[in-house]
């Protein structure tokens, strides 16, 4: 059984192609204009999914930003949240302080492998 729950969240495009439009979502066919209805926001979100293959619960924002707004999340962002709704590891905003590697070590400290855990004590698990 797991322990952490992933999730992620589709808060609102980046590079929209009536705002701020990159060549790179031009070669990979990922344009889109800033969805203005929470139908068009889950149309793209859908078309993520399927593209990527993501295995990850996608949530998607509503319309007012509630999520992008408390969380600081645009463009991206991680955050590890504790069972009791404490924020134990808040990353840097992306793309330059986009950094899954620190979230993997923190959850490797959290839950250390069960035989380093048994390593102390003596006991095998």
């Amino acid at each position: 059984m797991g322990k952490a729950d992933f999730k992620s969240v589709y808060i609102r495009e980046a590079h929209p192609t009536d705002e701020w439009q990159m060549d790179s979502n031009v070669e990979e066919d990922v344009c889109y204009p800033q969805p203005r209805t929470l139908e068009e926001r889950l149309v793209i979100a859908r078309d993520f999914i399927e593209r990527h293959g993501w295995k990850i619960p996608l949530l998607v924002d509503d319309m007012e930003n509630k999520v992008d707004w408390v969380f600081a999340g645009w463009p991206e962002r991680l955050y590890v949240i504790e069972t009791d709704g404490t924020i134990a590891y808040k990353g840097e905003t992306g793309p330059f302080g986009f950094h899954p590697e620190e979230v993997e070590a923190w959850l490797a400290q959290r839950f250390p492998p069960a035989d380093s855990e048994a390593a102390g004590t003596g006991e095998r698990q």
